[in-house]
């Protein structure tokens, strides 16, 4: 039987940088010969993009889009992310549980215990074995988010405190689970950021056993 694969997850706040850094790690992961799967969310599944367009784009009550994000998790783990790590593969996902504790507890002011009943009726105690918190101050987030955006979304377009307040439940979400957070300062040059993500994800080659960090995967940045 195969190992379980690693389940990473990256997190932050619109503008943060963490897109940016995603299609590299995967690059990376897959270079020292990891089997993996890269996916995000809202999205992932079929139903999931679905899904994602009417959260993304169409007007609805708080309770609607926490259970619309929720339903295309569940989804998304029991059809793809879960069979997956149970096979071997890892997984790489761009936003997951973390995100709608910060945007729909904290951002949309629901609260984390209603967050978190679907959390476990949906994960059932499973979830992100580490997840990379790309961090900027609100002000550098918003600035890079203007940047190239053609059209922004209904997230894009909430106001200052909004934001404020996601950022403050992703640290607190941090601080409840220290060990498998990763706080990145998303301020520094790619090259800084990278270079702490290469030794992170070295961490998890040495902690999973998947791939051995071979001489060619040691000189890469």
């Amino acid at each position: 039987m195969a190992r379980r694969g690693c389940f990473i997850t990256l997190e932050g706040l619109d503008g943060a940088g963490k897109s940016t850094h995603a299609g590299w790690m995967a690059d990376w992961l897959r270079g020292a010969g990891v089997d993996l799967l890269e996916t995000r969310e809202p999205g992932g599944t079929p139903l999931g993009e679905q899904l994602r367009e009417l959260v993304l784009h169409q007007a609805m009550e708080l309770r609607t889009e926490t259970l619309l994000m929720f339903a295309a998790r569940n989804e998304h783990w029991r059809t793809r992310i879960l069979p997956a790590l149970e096979r071997g593969q890892w997984v790489l996902c761009d936003r997951y549980t973390d995100a709608s504790f910060a945007y729909q507890g904290g951002g949309r002011e629901l609260g984390a215990p209603a967050i978190r009943v679907l959390e476990d009726w949906v994960q059932q105690g499973q979830g992100p074995d580490c997840t990379f918190l790309f961090d900027v101050p609100l002000e550098t987030a918003r600035a890079r988010l203007m940047q190239g955006r053609a059209a922004a979304d209904r997230f894009e377009q909430e106001g200052a405190a909004f934001f404020e307040r996601t950022r403050q439940a992703y640290h607190a979400r941090a601080a409840e689970d220290p060990t498998r957070f990763r706080l990145i300062d998303a301020r520094r040059s790619i090259p800084d950021i990278r270079t702490g993500l290469e030794a992170a994800l070295r961490d998890l080659l040495r902690a999973y056993g998947t791939a051995a960090v071979s001489g060619e995967t040691r000189g890469r940045a």
